[in-house]
């Protein structure tokens, strides 16, 4: 079973600075080894907490291509890989450093830009990434709802006028056959001529058989 307080080798911490958001320096001194375990489960799915050597950590970091820590590895050094929430990860060892004074924070990076602890400690201010998403997704939906209604009043205007024809529809068939309220489209001239046309042509082949025909 592995001890609370087990030092990371080299091939571990190269491999947990490259595989983290971000890392944590701080000076465990006075902490006791249940202290520690208490840490650990505090930052459970944001950040791996592990005691490190300082000289095997000045190898994993140029290994893994980590600047800015020389100065910082110096006395007992533990370092909070995030894996997690960042913010919540800042929260977990604020809190625990206020309720713990000999937990000290002395620096490190998130996202390759390097924090002093003040930069950390405002970062631990922040909202976590649960809180903010659900903050955009609400100012996303109240976005929404207002491109909803622009886009639904013209199809409103449409569905009550179109309520208002079907009810004089009702009242008066010929409105839709273009009656009552609104005469109907006068026919082309051609058209309205050509049975009367028709009749005359009618009335001349009669006439022409009736002469043809001999008297009995």
């Amino acid at each position: 079973m592995a001890r609370p307080d087990k030092t990371a080798d080299v091939s571990e911490i190269v491999e947990q600075f490259n595989d983290s958001a971000g890392a944590v320096l701080t000076d465990y001194r006075g902490l006791s080894v249940k202290q520690l375990q208490e840490l650990r489960r505090s930052l459970s799915g944001n950040a791996e907490y592990a005691v490190v050597k300082n000289t095997l950590t000045r190898i994993a970091a140029k290994e893994a291509g980590v600047d800015g820590f020389d100065d910082l590895l110096a006395g007992p050094t533990a370092i909070a890989f995030i894996s997690g929430d960042v913010v919540e990860a800042a929260k977990g060892l604020r809190d625990f450093a206020k309720a713990n004074p000999a937990l000290i924070i002395k620096g490190g990076y998130v996202d390759g830009a390097p924090m002093d602890p003040a930069a950390i400690a405002k970062l631990a201010d922040l909202e976590s990434r649960e809180v903010l998403l659900g903050k955009l997704a609400g100012a996303m939906l109240a976005s929404l709802s207002q491109a909803v209604y622009l886009l639904n009043a013209p199809l409103s205007q449409f569905a009550r006028t179109a309520g208002a024809l079907q009810a004089k529809a009702e009242e008066d068939p010929s409105v839709l056959g273009g009656g009552a309220g609104e005469p109907a489209a006068a026919e082309p001239a051609e058209a309205a001529q050509a049975p009367e046309a028709t009749e005359e042509s009618t009335d001349s082949t009669e006439a022409a058989a009736a002469e043809e025909t001999p008297e009995a």
